[in-house]
């Protein structure tokens, strides 16, 4: 009896270990580091991470604007291929293809065809016959588009919007990736 408990006991154990060794790191308690073992230490730190800042590897090289679709963000990047600016942006209801472009024309102060008051609007592509540019709401807002509109607005704040102004000239060159 003695042998079967003893048996039971390692039987357990040993699916306990293997349990704690496979939980997500979100339920599995982390250790302090010991400072006297640096090699324990060094191997205790998480595997880095891509940076979700730096300007996505396929968009061309130069100084050009990088819209980054999926991730809701802009990267102005100069003529080093280095971002000199990264900002969160609203899209639009109507999107540009992945693709390189140029911009087109912009505009000081209008009003969005969402009837929104806007201002630095810089436009660079054509889908489906809508404009589609980057502008900043005059009072700062970065709503959600209303589907229904086929507006091709791609929001973001005003500070950034002056930004894009100042860097994004006609003719300067737009990179749309996934």
């Amino acid at each position: 009896m003695a042998a079967l408990t003893a048996a039971s006991v390692a039987v357990v154990s040993f699916l306990a270990y293997q349990a704690s060794a496979n939980a997500p790191a979100t339920l599995t308690h982390k250790p302090k580091a010991s400072s006297s073992t640096p090699a324990a230490a060094e191997h205790a730190k998480p595997k880095p991470r891509k940076d979700p800042l730096a300007v996505p590897a396929a968009s061309g090289t130069g100084a050009r604007v990088v819209y980054a679709l999926s991730d809701r963000r802009v990267w102005l990047v100069d003529a080093k291929g280095q971002a000199a600016r990264t900002f969160e942006v609203m899209p639009s209801a109507v999107s540009a293809t992945p693709g390189t472009y140029s911009v087109t024309s912009r505009s000081g102060v209008v009003t969005g065809s969402d009837g929104v008051p806007i201002e630095h609007v810089v436009r660079f592509a054509t889908t489906d016959d809508v404009p589609i540019g980057f502008s900043a709401a005059q009072d700062g807002s970065m709503e959600s588009p209303d589907p229904t509109l086929k507006a091709g607005g791609v929001r973001m704040s005003r500070a950034d919007g002056n930004a894009v102004w100042t860097f994004a000239t006609v003719g300067a060159k737009v990179v749309v990736v996934p």
